[in-house]
């Protein structure tokens, strides 16, 4: 009798237990839902203005596209190129080219605006899509150099030695050697560079206007243009579609991304 009645308590509390996970649950969800709406406000907002945005700032969208791919491509390679050198084919004074290279990474948007605005005035590619990709790449390359130093510094250089002494040259034992081991660290450089080049407002306000502009200057001029009504849903339709691209380059490869970073802290 009493095995019974403890058999039916335990069963009473079990039952409870459950009721007790189901509401903690569904509240759980109901909590999620309701900060999801929140955030997906915005989309609400914007409504039909989606139309008008996407008008205004489509050929925009196609310069920062035409700016975006060659600039991480370049200061993509050229930063793998560096980092190949500076720890597999030392030479000397390596350590101070690498010393300068670090500090590229600490100089300030402000302090090349000058300087590159010359240099773009003297190769004559001012205004241009040409120009901007020439900017972001060359300030790209300290940050793209940083993380394939930090990366092929802990791959055994007697593995490159031996590759030397089965007749490899340099292009050999990066391409064959070096690179198919690097998607880790390329998926991270290609994520921030990308994020750094599509964001970026300073460089595109500075050396370009009009039909050359990035998106970025297009969605800031548009959003401080002065018309008698503001379009607010025309605005946010806008910023949208502005920050797309990023969103799926996160969303796609987001986990490489965590995991290169602590590849690469590791091996470095």
């Amino acid at each position: 009798m009493q095995d019974n009645t403890q058999s039916s308590s335990y069963q009473q509390l079990e039952q409870k237990s459950k009721y007790t996970n189901m509401f903690l649950r569904w509240f759980l969800y109901f909590v999620l839902i309701l900060f999801a709406s929140y955030f997906i406000f915005p989309l609400y907002v914007m409504g039909r203005g989606y139309g008008a945005g996407d008008t205004f700032l489509r050929p925009y969208f196609w310069n920062s596209i035409k700016m975006v791919v060659p600039a991480v491509f370049f200061s993509t390679f050229i930063g793998a190129m560096t980092g190949y050198v500076l720890t597999k084919w030392r030479f000397k004074g390596d350590s101070w080219v690498f010393l300068f290279l670090l500090f590229g990474c600490f100089i300030p948007f402000q302090a090349i605006l000058l300087p590159m605005a010359r240099t773009l005035g003297v190769l004559g590619i001012s205004n241009s899509i040409i120009g901007l990709v020439l900017v972001h790449t060359v300030y790209g390359i300290p940050f793209t150099t940083l993380f394939f130093r930090n990366y092929y510094v802990s791959v055994p250089t007697e593995l490159v030695k031996a590759a030397r002494i089965d007749g490899a040259g340099f292009f050999k034992i990066f391409f064959k050697i070096l690179l198919p081991i690097s998607a880790p660290i390329i998926v991270v450089t290609v994520i921030w560079q990308f994020t750094q080049i599509w964001n970026d407002f300073l460089f595109g306000s500075t050396f370009s206007f009009g039909e050359a502009a990035p998106i970025q200057v297009a969605l800031n001029n548009m959003v401080l243009s002065s018309t008698s009504v503001k379009e607010y849903n025309v605005d946010m339709a806008s910023a949208i579609i502005a920050g797309v691209p990023t969103l799926i380059v996160y969303v796609l490869a987001g986990k490489y991304f965590i995991r290169g970073l602590t590849s690469g802290a590791v091996k470095g």
